[in-house]
């Protein structure tokens, strides 16, 4: 996967992405992250890409040019990436446009649902705003998504962007050494991922539960899931209400009270 990012930092994002995993995905040719200065593309001796904006108001606002010539810069890097390609590949990409995506707090909050759909795109642009954001006209000619990562209000794109890459890069096939290693996480089914446990067997007193030593695969299994409903419900209540769970399970969760939850835990553990 190839993202593009658009950016007045582009050493930040870079050193912020060139380590850990998406570094060595990166390094292993799985993906590629080309941070692309807007600065480069300002029409002045001083690579301003910044104004007053018309109507007053607080801040600068960054250009529509800056932002539109690197866009276009990127659009190039792409179409000539696929026309390579396409020479060895019956698929046919040269023409279909790439996602863009503004990162900004007026866009749709960014979700592991969203990370799963842009996981298949083969390009990605990210475009980061800075000062009070961008002019309006270029963010209607060329982005089709406008996504935050939370309701606040960040300097710039670029911390948003990396959560992105991040996120979107762990769903790449190849990138995590264990492909299946993502599917029992967070926000899989909407569920919080079960509680886990490593050597050794007891710590300041408190034991593994004696399900995970058990070596029967289908009752680990069970507490697993049951562990994710039960932290769904008591810190993301919200979230369960779209769980796809089973009749059964719905049922015996909604029957759980706080104390029943204290004590099948203790169940578990001992």
């Amino acid at each position: 996967m190839n993202f593009y990012i658009l950016t007045l930092f582009p050493d930040m994002v870079l050193e912020g992405l060139g380590t850990s995993i998406i570094g060595r995905a990166v390094n292993r040719g799985l993906l590629s992250i080309d941070a692309m200065n807007i600065r480069d593309y300002a029409f002045n001796r001083h690579q301003s890409v910044d104004d007053y904006p018309y109507g007053g108001g607080a801040g600068m606002l960054m250009q529509a040019e800056p932002v539109y010539l690197a866009y276009e810069a990127a659009m190039q890097k792409i179409q000539s990436r696929r026309q390579e390609e396409s020479a060895a590949d019956t698929v046919e990409t040269v023409g279909q446009k790439p996602r863009v995506v503004y990162l900004s707090p007026q866009g749709k909050v960014f979700s592991q649902k969203m990370a799963e759909e842009l996981s298949k795109e083969k390009d990605l642009i990210l475009l980061c705003g800075h000062y009070e954001g961008i002019d309006e006209r270029v963010l209607e000619e060329i982005v089709t998504d406008y996504v935050s990562i939370g309701d606040y209000v960040l300097t710039g794109g670029e911390l948003p962007a990396m959560v992105m890459v991040d996120t979107i890069s762990r769903l790449v096939p190849g990138v995590l050494h264990n492909d299946t290693s993502a599917e029992g996480e967070s926000f899989q089914d909407n569920l919080l991922e079960y509680p886990q446990y490593s050597r050794p067997e007891t710590w300041h007193g408190k034991k593994v539960p004696q399900v995970l030593l058990s070596g029967h695969h289908a009752n680990i299994q069970k507490w697993k899931r049951q562990q994710s409903i039960l932290r769904t419900k008591q810190w993301r209540p919200d979230l369960l209400e779209s769980c796809e769970l089973t009749r059964e399970e719905r049922i015996w969760v909604e029957g759980c009270s706080t104390e029943q939850k204290i004590e099948y835990e203790k169940r578990g553990k001992e």
